[in-house]
């Protein structure tokens, strides 16, 4: 074999490699803070019955096998308005559904909203070109179906938040950021955490991707549904490509106010990327409240009382900026 050959072959290696530690970590980081309940943050659960509200499941928004909704209406229907709170899975863009998020939308049809998890295809075997841009596209078209049902159901909407854990919250800042405007009912507030808003080989060295060009331009095509080369990157032309699913490069001085957490020691969504997201949030004087937890990775377990001080900020950003009337 020649040398040239046995270099190409331990640089596809490596870019195989590369890949396989990220889809990997990411598919683990389905399993997100809200599986477990301290005392503390027993605030933020309910004991789910018709008093509180109807749950409708498996609606459909589109024709793809995983084109559905799950629909949380409360049980005062009285009203003649509602907010609306999406809030999508995480699963590293490869896993996870909305049925993993109950808690999280019972506990926000308690509070008297709308609430819907509504699940995307996945990247895998059977869905080889589903890529992060496609999800976000799907997400769009469904937002239009979770307010004519609510519609039908007797609940009329007039504005929304939205929310996500890891992937989902990826998914999350670009409906608000990016895809706000042209929204069926007004954005008003986006709450997320850990979700990757920005793609810079140098900030994802926990991949390697920092040593290897080739292995970041074909893991971030990949996310983004289009070819990047290795020569691309650093480049306006990757900029350019990169910038629908780069939910900080959306960020305006007209953004929703926003709650995000980022844990410190983060390999799946390295907290080096998070900078990205902060700053265009503080540059363009958007209304946030950013928690950093300093002992946690990626699942933000080792700081509870931070997770608790998340969960307050978001409910006090619900009432501010989507109160219950």
């Amino acid at each position: 074999m020649s040398r040239e050959k046995k270099k190409h072959n331990r640089r596809g290696l490596f870019v195989l490699l590369c890949i396989v530690v990220f889809l990997v970590s990411f598919i683990g980081s389905a399993i997100f803070k809200m599986t477990y309940t301290s005392p503390a943050l027993a605030a933020y659960s309910v004991d789910w019955s018709d008093a509180v509200g109807t749950v409708y499941t498996d609606l459909s928004y589109g024709e793809e096998d995983a084109n559905k909704f799950d629909l949380y209406v409360p049980a005062d229907n009285t009203k003649e308005a509602y907010g609306l709170v999406v809030y999508l899975h995480a699963g590293g863009f490869t896993s996870g559904d909305k049925s993993g998020d109950a808690e999280m939308l019972e506990w926000l049809c308690s509070k008297g909203y709308v609430a819907a998890g509504i699940n995307y295809t996945l990247r895998d075997d059977d869905h080889p070109d589903a890529s992060v841009y496609s999800q976000s596209m799907e997400i769009k078209s469904s937002i239009s179906a979770v307010v004519e049902e609510s519609a039908n159901l007797g609940y009329n909407l007039d504005a929304m938040a939205i929310g996500g854990g890891s992937a989902g919250g990826t998914l999350a800042m670009l409906y608000a950021y990016r895809d706000a405007d042209e929204s069926l009912v007004p954005v008003t507030m986006l709450f997320e955490a850990v979700g990757p808003s920005s793609f810079y080989a140098e900030d994802w060295s926990s991949y390697g991707l920092n040593q290897n060009a080739e292995a970041a331009a074909y893991l971030f095509g990949v996310m983004a549904g289009t070819e990047i080369t290795a020569d691309m990157l650093g480049t306006d032309a990757y900029e350019e490509v990169i910038k629908p699913i780069s939910g900080y490069m959306w960020v305006t001085e007209d953004s929703v106010p926003t709650v995000c957490a980022y844990g410190a020691y983060d390999k799946v969504c390295p907290f080096e990327s998070a900078k990205w997201l902060v700053n265009a949030l503080e540059e363009n004087g958007v209304p946030h409240e950013y928690i950093e937890f300093p002992h946690s990775g990626h699942a933000l377990q080792n700081d509870n009382n931070l997770y608790l001080q998340y969960m307050q900020a978001i409910e006090e950003y619900l009432a501010a900026y989507l109160p219950v009337e």
